[in-house]
């Protein structure tokens, strides 16, 4: 198990441990490795052969002193990145901790290991960068999802394989589910999968952060041609039981509309065609809201700046109300 941690190290962990071994030099036995690695003799050869089918010249020597040794020659290649390539990779890992899409240790350690292979001169002008940098928005509660559960999820979106996964709602309900992964999708500093139930015969998002565990299960499907996953969420969001349900009717194009209320918090539909169907033509157009709150939304129709008429719930119209007599008494003040 890992000191660190308390966790035992993953198999790729160990792949990685026993090319470094073996780049140390010299013959490593079955028996030294196999104690360095914390595993069996067999699970070393299979570590071996894992090594082989990356092209890595693992050479195995018999006799009395046998084992294995690394082809003459070999060494991993030096990470060369230019100023832009570093500045891009270090930027990337500082951005996906501070969303919380990637875990803040393995995040730190990345950009510790890539400092140190980096030239001097260069490592200290981006430390300076990332030390200076600011960020706006606070960050949120963390969200990383586990590693393995997003490497299972991703192998089966691009191999088509249903997987089995047990995850946790936001009531602290848990399940087990099938599920014909389409895509993973990265949303608002949190991370997605979305696909089918075969079990219900409906499309479902899962946040990753709830999901225990998956693995992969026998078979395949076939995805659908669209929409694509990212749409798949938003319209999930937009979709999603809440506790309220909001209909109204603007008049505007649906850009001006999405300027405020996005495709992850409204649907909109035609209320009357026009003749051209041009989608820079200002009619009245349905929208459709399930929210938790109702507070943001009259600030937000008032940003809106359009013609709307609020069909239901009539508690918002209270507060729609409400705000344009506060408004009212601060422009007669």
């Amino acid at each position: 198990m890992s000191p660190r941690t308390g966790r035992a190290p993953r198999p790729t962990g160990r792949v990685l441990t026993l090319l470094e071994l073996l780049q140390s030099g010299g013959t490593r036995t079955v028996a030294e490795l196999a104690d360095r690695l914390g595993v069996e003799g067999r699970t070393v050869r299979r570590y071996v052969d894992q090594l082989i089918d990356l092209d890595v010249p693992v050479e195995s020597v018999r006799g009395r002193y046998g084992g294995y040794r690394l082809g003459r020659g070999y060494r991993l290649p030096p990470l060369m990145l230019g100023d832009e390539e570093a500045l891009a990779v270090l930027l990337g890992l500082a951005a996906g901790r501070r969303a919380g899409l990637t875990e803040r240790t393995a995040s730190e350690t990345a950009s510790a290991k890539i400092r140190r292979v980096l030239p001097g001169h260069l490592a200290r002008r981006l430390d300076a960068l990332v030390d200076s940098l600011a960020f706006t928005d606070r960050p949120g509660e963390p969200a990383t999802p586990d590693a393995g559960v997003l490497l299972t999820l991703a192998d089966a979106v691009r191999h088509h394989r249903p997987v089995s996964i047990r995850y946790t709602d936001r009531d602290g309900r848990r399940s087990e589910r099938t599920l014909h992964a389409y895509g993973i999708v990265a949303h608002a500093g949190r991370w997605y999968v979305t696909g089918l139930d075969p079990r219900l015969d409906e499309d479902r998002t899962f946040r990753l952060d709830r999901v225990t565990d998956a693995r992969a299960l026998p078979g395949s499907f076939e995805a659908p041609p669209v929409p694509d996953p990212a749409q798949r969420v938003l319209s999930g969001f937009a979709t999603a039981e809440y506790r309220h349900a909001v209909t109204l009717r603007v008049h505007g194009t649906p850009e001006q509309i999405r300027a405020r209320l996005p495709a992850a918090v409204a649907t909109l539909t035609e209320d009357e065609p026009t003749a051209t169907g041009d989608r820079t033509d200002e009619r009245w157009l349905r929208v459709e809201l399930r929210v938790e709150r109702l507070d943001w939304l009259p600030p937000a129709l008032a940003a809106l700046d359009r013609p709307f008429a609020i069909e239901r719930p009539a508690e918002l119209r209270t507060l729609v109300h409400a705000l344009a007599q506060r408004l009212r008494s601060c422009a007669d003040a």
